[in-house]
């Protein structure tokens, strides 16, 4: 059985040396190979080495050797090899080596914490975890199986799992062979056959794991569950622990006393004033949008009041700068009820023109035609029907003057050729 691995002579191997100090932050290693890797950076080689690689679901470590920043630590599976990627290349010689600690100390919260909720998820309500990702700066996540706990259920474990915490159980990580594993309650089978590395919290919880655990549950200092999402046939919890708990406590907490300051109400009593504010500000939405009909309404009649006639036709030409689709679609809505309209609306937002045609029942032209005759001047495209049509193309205020003055003679020559009726 392997636990560690040292140098060969017919090889090289790294002593990793995070599975029994986690702890350690600073240490010397001699720098034994670099390997010029594809994208300019390197990949140090060191005789020994506590940074840990990404694996297990967990990240790896960022720090230092020397000056030059790790940025990157991966195994190299086939020589039993930790690289330690930097940017530059390093002198041939004894480095000093240093671990980012607040973010190897988080993950240690957060890897511990999983395993912690993980049994008590399956304590309290039989659902096992079938998988994890440990991350110290965002929200870590375990994976249930096919279940969707409650908001309730979710609160009891995670009250189960602070009570754990607080009870500072002893974390023991050790080595065991293939045929002592049997003899091991496991909450699943291992995924390696040989240097199986158990993490057990106190005759609680037994796991095969090769991540970096706090030593005693108390060091986790608190987990929070954040939220479940639905994912296909399992469900992930997002959770927070230690150190990150903390901030993110701090930082809503910060957000919630500003708001209650701000609207002059206890912390208690901000629910209900936020309640009060939503629903004014719905009824306030409704007053503007009954404001905003009856504003369209006028604005319609008073461009069929001034509309160019043509006959028995209205013809209603207008160009709007920066007036937004959605506005010159609820115009033409309110033109296309009155008698005889038909109407072209043009607005210029930046470097795009939106157009608007509008015809009304019985004029014997279409809106859809009479926008296909303006994008193609435009290169531009839309659709729509007899009654109403949209589209747009690239263009200015400049543009959508050019457009009227298109669909002015478009309309005179439509007007005298329409079947029903002759001007």
């Amino acid at each position: 059985m392997r636990r560690d691995w040292s140098l060969l002579e017919d090889g090289m191997s790294t002593q990793t040396l995070y599975f029994t100090d986690p702890y350690c932050f600073e240490f010397e290693a001699q720098l034994i190979e670099q390997i010029p890797l594809s994208d300019g950076r390197f990949g140090v080689i060191l005789e020994r080495s506590y940074f840990y690689p990404t694996g297990g679901g967990q990240e790896h470590d960022l720090g230092w050797l020397d000056e030059e920043r790790v940025v990157d630590v991966y195994k190299d599976e086939g020589r039993h090899l930790t690289v330690h990627v930097v940017e530059r290349r390093l002198p041939e010689s004894v480095l000093q080596a240093r671990i980012d600690a607040e973010r190897r100390l988080r993950h240690m919260e957060h890897h511990t914490a999983q395993h912690l909720l993980s049994y008590c998820f399956v304590e309290l309500l039989g659902l096992e975890t079938v998988s994890a990702n440990i991350n110290g700066d965002t929200p870590s996540t375990l994976d249930l199986t096919n279940s969707e706990p409650t908001l309730t259920e979710l609160t009891q474990v995670e009250r189960r799992a602070n009570q754990l915490i607080r009870s500072d159980l002893i974390v023991k990580t050790y080595f065991v062979s293939p045929q002592q594993v049997n003899a091991i309650p496991l909450r699943k089978p291992p995924k390696v056959s040989e240097d199986i590395r158990i993490v057990e919290i106190e005759g609680l919880d037994f796991s095969a794991c090769g991540g970096t655990h706090v030593a005693r549950t108390g060091g986790i200092g608190v987990v929070k569950i954040l939220r479940a999402e639905r994912l296909k046939e399992k469900t992930r919890i997002h959770f927070v622990a230690g150190s990150r708990a903390f901030e993110l406590f701090q930082s809503s907490y910060v957000i919630v006393a500003g708001l209650a300051a701000q609207m002059s109400v206890g912390l208690l009593e901000l629910p209900a004033a936020v309640q009060r504010q939503a629903d004014q500000l719905k009824n306030l939405q409704r007053e503007l949008t009954h404001l905003k009909d009856q504003a369209l309404a006028h604005e319609a009649r008073r461009l069929y009041e001034t509309a160019e006639r043509l006959g028995n036709l209205r013809i209603i030409l207008a160009a709007f700068d920066g007036r937004s689709m959605n506005d010159l679609r609820a115009l033409a809505r309110e033109l296309r009820l009155l008698p005889n309209v038909t109407a072209v609306l043009v607005g210029a937002q930046g470097e795009r023109v939106s157009l608007v045609t509008a015809c009304a029942e019985g004029v014997g032209l279409r809106a859809d035609d009479l926008l296909r005759r303006l994008t193609s001047r435009i290169n531009g495209k839309g659709g729509g029907d007899a009654f109403i049509a949209q589209g747009g193309g690239q263009g200015d205020l400049k543009t959508a003057q050019m457009l009227l003055e298109v669909a002015r003679v478009d309309l005179f020559a439509l007007a005298f050729n329409r079947p029903e009726q002759q001007p």
